[in-house]
């Protein structure tokens, strides 16, 4: 059976999270606009600089909750590295949906709600109250996926 246009790029993020440095969750994202791939990214260190895998990571040392002290972390999350890609390669996004098997932080939501991003799709509820604040003062559409048809 075909998959939706949804279940088509959340099997691509199952694949894009593989290159996922972080020793604590995989994430992948995807940008889209008329259902064609924009840019991509997963969360992990910046380019050429020692993965955690092998330096460790610090909030794992420190015992930081998950949704806290971010920037603490080595890494970059797969929305920002998302979107660096595309201004990189001067892809435009604007207008664009953001689809990522995790729902993006209050960092990473500040970052969507600038790049002119008008809707994210997310699978797993990630529990950041800044985020969704901020979120219900914009006119992004937010939804979650099911995929369980």
């Amino acid at each position: 059976m075909r998959p939706s246009w949804d279940q088509y790029f959340f099997n691509i993020i199952e694949v894009i999270k593989e290159r996922s440095t972080c020793l604590r969750r995989q994430v992948g994202a995807v940008i889209v606009k008329d259902n064609r791939i924009l840019a991509t990214g997963y969360n992990g260190v910046p380019s050429k600089i020692s993965h955690c895998s092998e330096k460790g990571c610090l909030r794992a040392k420190l015992n930081v909750p998950s949704g806290q002290r971010h920037e603490l972390c080595r890494g970059l999350h797969a929305e920002q590295n998302a979107i660096i890609q595309a201004s990189k390669y001067g892809t435009p996004i604007d207008g664009s949906t953001i689809y990522t098997n995790a729902k993006p932080c209050s960092i990473c939501t500040k970052m969507i709600i600038n790049a002119g991003i008008k809707e994210i799709v997310y699978m797993e509820y990630y529990d950041d109250p800044l985020a969704d604040e901020l979120l219900k003062e914009t006119d992004i559409i937010v939804r979650q996926f099911n995929n369980r048809g």
